[in-house]
């Protein structure tokens, strides 16, 4: 694997890539799942490693008519067509060339050498002798989950999980010595979008474990208290939303308990729905500003697009599609409530880059509580890191952003994707300093900033 990847010629980048690389991996913002670090059994094959939780990867086959059953893919109800795994690595090594150019190809790639000692380019020929080469890794126990956590450095690493989450997998990791932090983060989705098919049954699990009964919207905002509580105790730092708007709208206690009462009637409304969720995300802005948990707002993906494909294998299988949005009149009503909070924090991402330089950057730029989070889902690429540092930079600055954000399921591609933003980073400062718009001594600083400061600063890690 060359060295210099990424870096070029440039010297000095070569030197900020040094001093980046030196710093232990912060991964606030993911979604690897508690139980499987708990659990710490082997990975079964390749193919549930590195193509089955990649949403990345099976969407791209998905596109060029590889249908999901050919992939083994699990179904909503937890059946699945069973595929022989090697099949499932020869579908992906006969189809590599549609990855070309993509950051899949480049983690992917990246995994293999830095993981698995593979250097040769996967292809039809050597698929077996790659799927081989990775099991018999695979079966070693330097390759379980845990022991793969310490060989990545992770400093901290956070998941994902519902406020009715009994965190009996984080109260378990957390006495384990891995040489690093695993935390839980809060993601009340579930209980915000009446929109929701399950939004009844996960109001009744909300009351189970918080022990509220939630008749009144009252009820609803003290269980939510009560289990952000919980989540902080158990190391939570963060909050995580992902909506589908970022509309936030301030009603009085008398008018959110008539919205409650509607949301909760047979003859409810798209319109009741819509306020109900904007009401939430201004409430969850000032439980923020109350406890301090970092506000993580990621809106603008019309999630779940294809019904049958929801129907059959249900969320998270690539089927997530941007959507224009809008943040400046959407957020307005909590920033002017809380944006200013000594202790509240909120850091956006978007999938829309137009809002880049007209919108966020300016909300940053101007609110002691909002940071911007790094480009996310199909931005996070090379490319996307070069346009969203052009974009803002100039009107936020770097040290209103918070460093980067893997946001991944497909634990063995934190690691690489850390070092891919650290690399385009010392390029990017490099450049700067070349074109006299960064002193040296200044990059130097940064480095360290970008690839850990800002991160470990803002999310109180």
């Amino acid at each position: 694997m060359r060295k210099n990847r990424f870096l070029g010629e440039d010297k000095f980048a070569r030197e900020l890539y040094t001093i980046m690389s030196e710093y232990r991996i912060l991964s606030p913002h993911g979604h690897v799942d508690a139980k499987m670090l708990a659990e710490n059994k082997h990975f079964t094959n390749p193919v549930e490693l590195l193509i089955t939780p990649d949403h990345y990867v099976t969407r791209m086959l998905h596109s060029q008519g590889i249908s999901y059953e050919s992939l083994g893919i699990p179904h909503k109800d937890g059946t699945r067509n069973f595929v022989q795994p090697r099949d499932v690595w020869r579908t992906l090594a006969s189809n590599w060339h549609l990855f070309r150019s993509t950051p899949s190809r480049i983690w992917m790639e990246e995994t293999f050498a830095s993981l698995f000692e593979i250097e040769e380019e996967l292809n039809s020929e050597n698929s077996d002798l790659i799927f081989d080469q990775i099991s018999e890794k695979l079966s070693q126990d330097s390759y379980r989950p845990q022991e793969l956590f310490k060989r990545f450095d992770i400093e901290v690493l956070a998941t994902t999980d519902s406020p009715s989450d009994s965190l009996e997998h984080h109260d378990y990791l957390r006495e384990l010595n891995l040489g690093g932090r695993i935390i839980p983060t809060f993601r009340p989705d579930d209980v915000s979008d009446p929109g929701r098919s399950d939004w009844n049954e996960s109001i009744t699990k909300l009351q189970e474990t918080s022990g509220v009964h939630i008749d009144t919207f009252a009820d609803l905002l003290l269980a939510l208290k009560k289990r952000r509580l919980l989540f902080s105790k158990m190391g939570a730092t963060a909050t995580d939303h992902g909506v589908f708007s970022p509309q936030t709208l301030k009603l009085s206690s008398n008018e959110k308990e008539r919205l409650f009462l509607a949301i909760k009637s047979e003859t409810r409304s798209q319109k009741d729905i819509e306020t109900f969720r904007a009401v939430m995300l201004f409430e969850h802005g000032k439980m923020a500003a109350d406890d301090g948990l970092v506000m993580q707002l990621h809106p603008g993906s019309l999630r779940n697009y294809d019904q049958k494909i929801f129907d059959i294998y249900g969320a998270d299988r690539g089927f997530d599609i941007p959507t224009a949005t809008t943040y400046t009149k959407e957020l307005q009503p909590l920033l002017n409530e809380v944006g200013n909070h000594p202790q509240f924090k909120m850091v956006i991402f978007t999938l829309d880059e137009s809002t880049y330089s007209r919108e966020l950057a300016p909300l940053a730029g101007a609110y002691s509580g909002v940071r911007l989070g790094p480009p996310w889902w199909f931005h996070d690429s090379l490319n996307g890191m070069e346009r969203w540092r052009d974009a803002v930079t100039e009107t936020a600055g770097y040290y209103n952003t918070v460093g980067f954000i893997d946001d991944t399921r497909a634990f063995c591609s934190i690691p690489v994707r850390h070092d891919i933003a650290r690399r385009f980073d010392s390029k990017y400062l490099a450049r700067e300093v070349a074109r006299d718009r960064l002193r040296e001594n200044e990059a130097i600083d940064l480095a360290s900033d970008l690839a850990y400061n800002l991160s470990k600063n803002f999310f109180n890690l």
